[in-house]
């Protein structure tokens, strides 16, 4: 349980996570965006 602890309260992971969930949402913008054009151009 230390471990978990150590996680929630550490501000390093905190902002990774932050830079992770960006990083994800970047990519399912782009995802959403080509797949759109895509079937926009058929």
């Amino acid at each position: 349980m230390n471990f978990f602890n150590m996680l929630i309260n550490d501000p390093i992971v905190l902002i990774s996570f932050i830079g992770l969930a960006t990083v994800i949402g970047i990519c399912s913008f782009y995802v959403y965006y080509f797949i759109k054009n895509i079937e926009e151009n058929n």
